[in-house]
């Protein structure tokens, strides 16, 4: 699977006093669609969680190009973009699903850690679902 897509209805919760969405909402889509990414691999990150497995933010970047609105239907792509021994990367495009138009690019970084926050490798099992991509 190279890309992985999920639609989001904008809820007014969503947008800021100037009637767009709120810049940091971007992130949370982001979240949303590399959740779905994974699970659509087979990888359920609650699973992964109870088996001692966590993957923070390192670092994360969004490029705003267009505003969104309340009530536009976005469609946000997510792809891995690297896959190291213990980190994944993620690129997420979010465009209108109406118009097309580009809305936003984002990246994201993860380590993979344990409940003591040391960083472990990638096991084995998850890393065979995640280069399947």
């Amino acid at each position: 699977m190279k890309e992985h897509k999920i639609e989001i209805r904008v809820s007014y919760a969503d947008t800021d006093q100037m009637d767009v969405v709120y810049y940091a909402n971007y992130f949370v889509w982001f979240e949303r669609g590399r959740i779905e990414y994974l699970r659509a691999l087979g990888l359920s990150y609650k699973e992964m969680e109870k088996q001692n497995l966590i993957l923070p933010v390192m670092e994360a970047s969004c490029s705003y190009k267009a505003p969104a609105h309340f009530d536009d239907l976005v469609i946000v792509k997510t792809t891995i973009k690297e896959l190291g021994r213990s980190s994944i990367g993620f690129i997420y495009e979010v465009v209108n699903k109406e118009s097309g138009q580009l809305l936003a690019i984002g990246e994201t970084r993860h380590p993979f850690i344990n409940r003591d926050r040391k960083i472990v490798r990638i096991p084995e099992e998850i890393r065979k679902k995640l280069e399947v991509q």
